[in-house]
């Protein structure tokens, strides 16, 4: 034991109640400053850990390149890390404008032709189907009622693109933020992973390290898993919107990167796509983009296994949970921070249960032998779905 540790031994056993309780609130208190002073910075903090982390052994090999200089090396990583990350919203920051200006227009287009006439099953639905039928109809025939329900939803409109361009300007100034951060996470890595080592192993001994290999795992599949694929599916929307003459190709590739995180999200963007085609009569070019929809929306389960190191399964209820509770908790960054701490939280519990498990009195020899084996084992590298 360390002389500084019999010291603080031999005063807490001759600190009195009184004493050990005000000690204990001023270190709460303390503790609870500091995450009031940190708060609006746990959101870029835990992206720029993630982003470190996951790109860790680029940043590795770039140390060696520049001779052990770290702080040479944590800012070529943080800018190659700034250009992969700011690339995306650089191109669809240029052709914004313009794939705003086509979109609208082929909005404009779709609402002077007005809807198809509804098909003949719509009227025999039952309870609410003559009425519907009946209100299709009027949006079919009257541009006049076209115009009036399109007044009942401006005011909804613009409050979803107000809170949009908050959103989105929030997250582009988190990005930013943990871009800053990062640099401090690559320069003092090896410091900073050695004290989590340390007390990880204060508090839970070897079993805490081998939680925090998993979660390093865990970490990595999700991003590799999750995002990787979904820049996949963007860049491949985005280049069947090109190809079909989609106005707007590069910002629903963009809208396309976002939904692709729910199963069926491509498809989604695509079939509107679809429909605008099948007006300007390109039913081939139409067809096209179902199928081309349903092909990237799929495509996922391709790409996953490979993008994947170690296989974590994560449901994808988790998954959409956590974006959308992700984004009301940290804003636009919080749709990729979301599932990855989900998935880390559900990964550990696992992880946990089956010790407990394995360390019950009531389990059978065999039982526990086995349980035993797979908590220590290292996972395997498999196929699986994020």
């Amino acid at each position: 034991m360390q002389p500084f540790e019999k010291q603080a031994l031999r005063r807490s056993r001759g600190a009195g109640p009184v004493q050990v309780w005000a000690l204990g609130t001023a270190v709460a208190l303390l503790l609870l400053g500091c995450i009031l002073i940190l708060r609006p910075f746990i959101s870029a903090g835990l992206w720029a850990a993630i982003l470190c982390f996951t790109t860790w052994p680029v940043f590795t090999r770039l140390d060696q390149m520049v001779g052990g200089r770290r702080w040479l090396a944590a800012s070529i990583a943080t800018l190659l890390l700034a250009a992969t990350i700011a690339a995306p919203f650089a191109i669809l920051g240029s052709t914004l404008t313009s794939n705003l200006a086509d979109l609208a227009a082929a909005t404009s287009k779709l609402y002077e032709a007005g809807p198809p006439a509804p098909p003949a099953w719509v009227a025999s639905i039952p309870v609410v189907g003559s009425r519907l039928s009946n209100y299709w109809m009027a949006l079919t025939q009257s541009s006049a009622v076209r115009l009036q329900e399109l007044a009942k939803l401006l005011p909804t409109v613009k409050t979803i693109v107000v809170d949009g361009g908050k959103l989105l300007g929030s997250g582009i100034l988190q990005i930013l933020l943990s871009l800053f951060i990062a640099f401090f996470f690559y320069r003092d890595g090896t410091t900073l992973a050695a004290q989590l080592n340390a007390a990880l192993y204060r508090i839970g001994g070897e079993r805490g390290n081998a939680l925090l290999e998993l979660a390093g795992a865990t970490v990595r599949a999700v991003v590799y898993g999750i995002i990787g694929t979904a820049l996949v599916q963007g860049a491949l929307a985005a280049f069947g919107f090109l190809i079909a003459g989609v106005p707007g190709a590069a910002f629903l590739g963009f809208m396309t990167f976002l939904l692709a995180m729910i199963p069926g999200g491509p498809l989604l963007v695509a079939l509107p796509a679809a429909y605008w085609l099948h007006l300007q009569g390109s039913s081939a070019w139409a067809i096209f983009m179902i199928i081309w929809g349903i092909m990237d929306s799929s495509i996922d389960n391709v790409i996953k296994p490979v993008l994947i190191s170690r296989g974590v399964s994560t449901p994808i209820i988790l998954v959409m949970l956590g974006m959308f509770g992700g984004v009301m908790a940290f804003g636009l960054i919080g749709l990729f921070i979301g599932p990855t701490v989900l998935a880390l939280g559900q990964t550990l519990l696992m992880e946990w249960t089956s010790v407990v498990a394995a360390a019950s009195p009531e389990s059978e020899p065999g039982q526990t032998q086995t349980a035993v084996r797979a908590v220590s084992a290292p996972r395997d590298a498999h196929e699986g779905a994020v």
